[in-house]
């Protein structure tokens, strides 16, 4: 259930690789397309290029650490400030993504907890299929239910989940993700075993 280094892990996606091992759950974040001004991607990007370059992997877990706090935790800050258009503000449209999420409950992916934001969602689950072809299809199907044409950014970020304390830490980021929105303005699931955290 949880990443095993020494088991076989199979990579995909050109720029920065995407990984899956059978069995081991995933944490994946993907938004609309106009979740962020391209203004703030552009400066975020050209941020993000220097900082590499300054500090060539590999690197330790401070410098880690250090990196997601300057890039990933701004953009999930960006993210839940609540830029563009928010299409899943509307019940009906947040209803039409849970329910392609369900669809597959068991056959697919195996869902742990997610939550639907106004502009993106947040899925922890045990995928069953190859990682990428489960996004696109929720992707696709959402798209041409809401009906407003292509409305997802490409691509998505994952993490293999490494422990039960990484699990746990998940659930939590998702149920609090929300917390400065109200009620009526997203959608949180939680199976049994999320529940239990």
């Amino acid at each position: 259930m949880f990443f095993e280094p020494e088991k076989p892990i199979e990579k995909h996606g050109p720029k920065l690789p995407h990984w899956q091992q059978e069995g081991a759950m995933q944490f994946v974040t993907f938004r609309l397309a106009d979740a962020m001004p391209k203004s703030k991607l552009i400066k975020w990007a050209e941020e993000r290029e220097a900082w590499l370059n300054w500090n060539p992997k590999p690197w330790s877990f401070e410098k880690e650490q250090e990196y997601h706090r300057l890039f990933t935790q701004k953009m999930e800050e960006w993210l839940d400030a609540g830029a563009g258009s928010c299409l899943f503000r509307e019940p009906e449209n947040r209803t039409l993504l849970a329910e392609t999420l369900m669809h597959d409950q068991g056959a697919g992916a195996e869902h742990e907890a997610w939550v639907i934001m106004p502009n993106h969602a947040h899925l922890l689950f045990t995928p069953k299929k190859p990682l990428e072809q489960l996004l696109k299809t929720w992707k696709g199907v959402t798209a041409r239910k809401v009906g407003q044409g292509s409305i997802w950014q490409k691509g998505y970020r994952d993490t293999l989940i490494r422990h039960q304390e990484h699990y746990a830490n998940v659930v939590r980021y998702i149920r609090k993700n929300p917390k400065n929105l109200r009620q009526g303005e997203f959608t949180l699931w939680e199976g049994p075993r999320a529940k239990r955290i």
